[in-house]
């Protein structure tokens, strides 16, 4: 293969097992939280959540992941762990051929490579990950490495020259404070504010 990039499998595999831990410890009462995806509280978050996985399984499936709505109706407040489950594991088995990391697909930025694609679903599970560990306190540790690896796709395909609108559903870049963090980092990139405390 005459294409060298890095593999996400691995990294989609651990950010999907993060984001999977994090939604385990939401509770009914934390649904309706205010999120740092300002247009979202933790119900419309999850239902993206869910909702951006299905698309990145019928992508990685051959179909038309564009057609597919990035938000999941119907799910009841306390069946968002298992839907994600249900749909994460569906998404592992349509990106597990080594072909889907070059194969063209279409996904709401382009045509891209396969491994292209699923590194920009790295990013966004990364970031909405962190969005709700923001929204409920932090209660579990996060993976560095994913931030680091989200950070570098975000700033690889957002850079500074790209206008940012409709087609890229993302604020305009925050100045993350000098000794912040990738997980900060990223989420100023991509264009949010930590919540503030009362």
């Amino acid at each position: 293969m005459t294409n060298v990039f890095t593999d996400p499998r691995p990294l989609y595999t651990r950010a999907t097992e993060q984001a999977a831990a994090l939604i385990k410890t939401v509770r009914p009462e934390d649904l309706t939280r205010p999120t740092p995806c300002t247009e979202y509280d933790v119900r419309m978050l999850l239902s993206h959540i869910v909702g951006a996985t299905r698309r990145i399984a019928v992508i990685g499936e051959g179909g038309d992941g564009l057609a597919v709505h990035p938000f999941a109706d119907g799910v009841a407040d306390d069946g968002w762990s298992a839907a994600y489950d249900e749909v994460r594991v569906r998404v592992l088995e349509a990106w597990e051929s080594d072909e889907r990391m070059t194969a063209p697909v279409r996904v709401p930025w382009g045509e891209v490579p396969g491994h292209a694609a699923l590194s920009g679903y790295v990013m966004e599970i990364v970031t909405h990950t962190w969005d709700l560990a923001e929204a409920l306190g932090h209660p579990l540790q996060l993976d560095l490495e994913l931030a680091e690896f989200a950070l570098a796709t975000a700033r690889r395909v957002l850079p500074d020259s790209r206008p940012r609108g409709e087609e890229t559903p993302f604020g305009t870049r925050q100045e993350a404070p000098e000794e912040a963090g990738a997980y900060d980092q990223l989420a100023a990139w991509l264009g949010r504010k930590p919540l503030s405390r009362a």
